[in-house]
């Protein structure tokens, strides 16, 4: 299934955090915070929105914005560009 956002919104795939501390403590499911970055998997129709941000980038967004989905059992957010804090380079 293919998934195109609208307007100023992101399509973005959530990227799990580290589930083990520096001393080898490992953190359950329960307790860990919901992921802030994501890699964009699609772009909304804001032409703006297009020039900024592109497939494949990976973003940091605000830890309650956007919506969540699930399809084909890979969990996404879709975000909207004010919930976007930046673009991860590197």
């Amino acid at each position: 299934m293919k998934v195109k956002p609208m307007d100023d919104r992101v399509l973005v795939e959530l990227l799990e955090e580290e589930s083990k501390t520096a001393s080898g403590i490992i953190i359950p499911d329960s307790a860990k915070e919901k992921p802030t970055m994501g890699k964009v998997v699609a772009v909304g129709t804001d032409e703006d929105l297009q020039e900024h941000i592109k497939e494949g980038d990976k973003i940091l967004f605000g830890k309650y914005g956007g919506e969540d989905i699930s399809l084909d059992g890979v969990d996404y957010k879709i975000i909207q560009r004010s919930d976007i804090l930046a673009v991860v380079e590197g």
